[in-house]
């Protein structure tokens, strides 16, 4: 019964995958390459949510590809999680970029690009029904929270799920986006690094 519970999931994640690829909500989908959905098991206990694809995820077509996600798989390995444990999306699944010369410089998603994608979230986390939503950054916690929610303040600690801004039965976990870590001054790095690493031990519970 449950692989073919299993079969039904996928068959409706690849549908909400592919109605996302045509979307046209918001104005982000005119200059990137293609929608950027999420990777990972469909029956994943751990859902990892970002903030939006960067230069390479737009180009590869999946998320936490580029400089960022290299980094977060290496705080997963030395967290003691196993990243194809856990399901990979973002808050937004277009790259919002500005071009400088023949790069294309990161921006920020609006209030309104935010909340266009959100459906695709929302949709994606009722299939997958995770034990633990962890938003990586503050477009993330946005995302998952559905109002401006302090990093700081509540990064290190589980969160009881009725906070979320989504019906889905979940703990949830907030920390920094990993690209962070790549600003950070080189005298910090370490301790920044480590920080992060603490906060996604406390995946492990949940992937046991």
């Amino acid at each position: 019964m449950r692989a073919v519970r299993k079969a039904n999931i996928d068959g409706s994640l690849a549908e909400v995958r592919e109605q996302a690829a045509h979307c046209r909500d918001c104005p982000l989908w005119k200059n990137a390459t293609q929608t950027v959905f999420g990777a990972g098991p469909v029956a994943a206990r751990v859902v990892l949510v970002g903030e939006q694809p960067g230069d390479q995820e737009d180009l590869a077509g999946k998320p936490f590809v580029g400089p960022a996600g290299r980094l977060l798989d290496r705080a997963l390995l030395d967290a003691a999680i196993d990243r194809k444990a856990t399901y990979v999306t973002n808050a937004v699944k277009h790259f919002k970029f500005e071009p400088r010369g023949k790069r294309r410089i990161h921006k920020k998603p609006s209030e309104l690009e935010i909340g266009a994608c959100h459906q695709w979230l929302e949709r994606a986390l009722a299939l997958i029904r995770p034990a633990l939503i962890v938003a990586l950054g503050a477009t993330a916690a946005r995302a998952v929270f559905g109002r401006t929610t302090a990093i700081g303040k509540n990064r290190g600690r589980i969160l009881a799920g009725a906070q979320a801004k989504h019906p889905v039965e979940a703990d949830l976990l907030v920390t920094v986006h990993p690209s962070f870590l790549l600003r950070v001054p080189d005298e910090d790095r370490d301790e920044a690094y480590a920080g992060f690493v603490a906060d996604l031990k406390l995946i492990a519970p949940y992937v046991s």
